[in-house]
């Protein structure tokens, strides 16, 4: 029997492997939140609820079937905390330390599967890297922990209380889940702008990218000169920044005469920044986004749809294929053959996957707003605003999710693993490996366009 076993993962590639990994992650994380201790007392969960907060959690997505306030009991918060860790740095990251603690060596085979599930496009180094990502995600989080822990003391009966609360939002921002156990995320703390601070800077950090991370890190402690940042992390964080300060400006204007109507300019601003900030993959709320304009709800989901950095916590296209894409309208506009950024030129075959990337992610978005208008009772926004938020692994909703049929529910949970495991590594997952051919047809010229 385990033969059999070992043969059929052998025969997987290491896209489809990290998919398995991840429905067995989901698998564990259901039976683990249904243990009878983990949920109040009296509370039933019908099987697929628990199985949409698995889903959501493995892939820190934050959409949510039930009220987790009153759901889950202390040991079951801790459970979802656990679970939004590895959903959060990742499959393979918490694998390697487990191997690590054991002292098992890491082979070729497992160095292919963190290759696929960090986004690398090389083996060199993996092992370092992923130490690396380990020990910062957890630095942040105890960070974020500790200050927000503090600061709940006063808001809450007991200090444990309070901690425990400040530990669920800090993690909830880092891995960019938007669960919360207030019940009603951060709009108690609509006014609380430092509350808020924390919470942008925690959601930046985890969703810039684990790769920027290490490089910031290096940068702060090298001690021989001059730094010299990779293309990715310039070109990343430069979107990403950019991304923020274009989505706050565009919040403010398009709410400046509706939400924002009466209100001072300190609050506007920061209803907006939090807002710009949240839809990278946090899906944390300070307003319920039923109080905006439907042309606002389009544009976040158009940010959704982008989604945070490669390599980090969050889904959707990312920043970088949105930046490649704009980088080759405008440089085929101007008649350039290549794109070139930083004093770098981007491979063609960035490029082509970035553009792949998008027609992919469009026409699955597209369908499932399609399929899932015929399917629910709801408006076309509605449906749309839930898709990108999947799909961006973002959490944000209009409120329809508990309301979803099954397959409804179903197809949702679909698009959070899409958007968690990413575009590509899903093509790789159900496409089949090519074959090479030593013969070529002629070429002929169409007309586009």
């Amino acid at each position: 029997m385990w033969k059999k076993i070992n043969r059929y993962f052998s025969d997987l590639s290491p896209a489809q492997l990290i998919f398995t990994f991840y429905l067995l992650a989901v698998s564990v994380s259901v039976a683990l939140l249904s243990l009878p201790f983990a949920m109040k007392e009296g509370v039933e969960v019908s099987f697929i609820d628990t199985l949409f907060t698995a889903a959501s959690a493995i892939s820190v997505t934050g959409l949510s079937v039930i009220s987790i306030k009153d759901t889950y009991s202390e040991a079951g918060i801790f459970i979802l905390i656990f679970v939004l860790q590895v959903g959060g740095i990742g499959i393979m990251t918490m694998g390697t330390f487990i191997y690590l603690i054991f002292r098992r060596k890491i082979g070729l085979r497992e160095r292919r599967l963190i290759m696929v599930d960090q986004n690398q496009t090389q083996l060199s180094g993996l092992v370092n890297l992923l130490k690396q990502i380990l020990i910062i995600f957890i630095a942040i989080e105890f960070f974020g922990s500790v200050v927000l822990g503090l600061y709940f003391i006063p808001f809450y009966d007991t200090w444990q209380e309070a901690f425990i609360h400040g530990i669920f939002a800090a993690v909830s921002a880092t891995t960019n889940a938007g669960f919360d156990i207030t019940g009603s995320s951060l709009i108690p703390f609509a006014n609380d702008y430092f509350v808020q601070f924390i919470t942008i800077i925690l959601i930046i950090l985890g969703a810039i990218g684990f790769p920027v991370l290490v490089e910031i890190k290096d940068f702060l402690l090298n001690k021989k000169g001059r730094y010299r940042f990779s293309l990715f992390s310039k070109l990343t964080t430069a979107t990403f920044l950019s991304l923020v300060v274009f989505g706050t400006f565009m919040i403010l204007l398009l709410e400046f005469n509706h939400f924002f109507e009466g209100k001072s300019w300190h609050e506007s601003f920061f209803y907006s920044l939090f807002q710009s900030v949240t839809t990278r993959s946090a899906g944390l709320a300070t307003v319920d986004v039923n109080e905006f304009t439907e042309p606002t709800l389009l544009f976040l989901s158009s940010m959704m749809f982008i989604g945070a950095s490669p390599s980090s916590v969050g889904g959707g296209i990312r920043t970088t294929t949105f930046a490649i894409n704009i980088l080759f309208l405008f440089n085929f506009a101007r008649g350039n053959k290549s794109i070139k950024i930083f004093k770098r030129e981007i491979h063609e075959v960035d490029i082509r996957k970035s553009l792949i990337v998008t027609i992919f992610a469009f026409f699955t978005c597209f369908a499932s707003v399609f399929i899932l208008s015929i399917s629910e009772n709801f408006t076309v926004m509605e449906i749309l605003f839930e898709v990108a938020s999947a799909f961006g692994t973002c959490g944000l909703s209009t409120g329809i999710t508990p309301d979803l049929s099954n397959f409804g529910k179903i197809l949702i949970m679909l698009l959070m693993f899409i958007g968690r495991v990413g575009i590509l590594n899903f093509i790789f997952i159900i496409g089949k490996k090519g074959k090479d051919v030593n013969y070529h047809y002629p070429k002929e010229r169409l007309i586009i366009g």
